[in-house]
């Protein structure tokens, strides 16, 4: 039995991919970068250190790279952060783990600010004991930075955890920490794109994984 499920937030609790990838799409237009809106979303899941080299040379980067980060976010809370909406059943899939006496920890490439908004969304704020986010991390993921703090919060190996997450990066991440991967389809990667990634198993959402969790590696 696992003893701690790490969940990322973005496209796997909550419904904001599409949204993140439109506010990428209309930075990088506003910067003078022709990205299309499918460009964007596949790079979602990545922090903006990790985003915006796969679009921008070095030079661009360092002339107005750490600008259009900012003006992103910034663009993100006051036009989209209002559109985001939780998936189903979340509190109670969270309310199984704890009651199956796992602990709870939330690692994303959000900003810390963004997390805790995300967390009052689902309504799960009292259901997470450890959160870490780009703030707590050199590099986001792909990087496994963030899942080792949370590790290192928890006073856990990374076998003794198990991620759940929507996208390759999320389990390339967690991988490179040692710990096993649970993917989800709603944030709008294949099941192919997630195994490949290194997910060992895969579910439809959050509702699926809940119907099934005695079935499933956090349940084992």
């Amino acid at each position: 039995m696992p003893k701690a499920a790490i969940f990322d937030i973005d496209g796997t609790l909550v419904d904001s991919v599409d949204l993140h990838a439109r506010s990428w799409q209309e930075t990088f237009a506003k910067f003078g970068h022709a990205v299309t809106f499918e460009q964007a979303r596949s790079q979602i899941g990545k922090g903006g250190d990790q985003l915006l080299p796969v679009f921008l040379s070095q030079t661009e980067q360092d002339d107005h790279g750490e600008e259009m980060e900012e003006w992103r976010g910034q663009l993100f809370k006051s036009e989209y952060m209002q559109l985001v909406r939780p998936f189903s059943t979340v509190p109670e899939l969270l309310r199984r783990i704890r009651d199956a006496g796992l602990k709870v920890a939330a690692a994303t490439s959000a900003k810390k600010s963004e997390l805790e908004i995300y967390l009052e969304i689902a309504g799960i704020t009292d259901l997470v004991d450890v959160a870490t986010s780009s703030e707590d991390a050199e590099q986001s993921k792909p990087a496994p930075d963030i899942f080792q703090v949370a590790l290192k919060k928890l006073g856990l190996d990374g076998a003794d955890a198990v991620a759940i997450g929507d996208t390759p990066y999320d389990a390339q991440a967690a991988g490179k920490a040692g710990i096993p991967t649970i993917g989800v389809l709603c944030g709008g990667f294949t099941e192919t794109d997630l195994r490949e990634g290194g997910c060992i198993a895969v579910y439809p959402g959050p509702g699926a994984l809940l119907a099934c969790f005695d079935a499933s590696p956090l349940g084992r």
